[in-house]
């Protein structure tokens, strides 16, 4: 399985692969729940390999570690999922 961060760059970088509507599901301890939200709403720091950004409904700056990422989708249709 390829490593999340190494997905995101591809989806980021590779153009043909990028191509499509993406979504990230990731753990959200307080939900108890996997949220999903658009690859769009996310910000990826260059050179981090253990978080990622996002701006929530409430407006505040979420820093999210990689390690709660645990599916992503193109198009609607699972790519990839961390078992549980």
């Amino acid at each position: 399985m390829i490593p999340i961060h190494e997905l995101l760059n591809k989806i980021r970088w590779n153009s043909e692969f990028g191509k499509g509507t993406f979504e990230i599901g990731y753990f959200d301890r307080v939900a108890q729940k996997i949220m999903r939200v658009s690859f769009k709403n996310i910000l990826l720091e260059k050179g981090n390999h253990a978080t990622f950004q996002l701006m929530d409904a409430n407006g505040e700056l979420l820093t999210i570690p990689f390690h709660r990422v645990r599916e992503v989708y193109k198009d609607g249709e699972l790519i990839w999922n961390r078992p549980h």
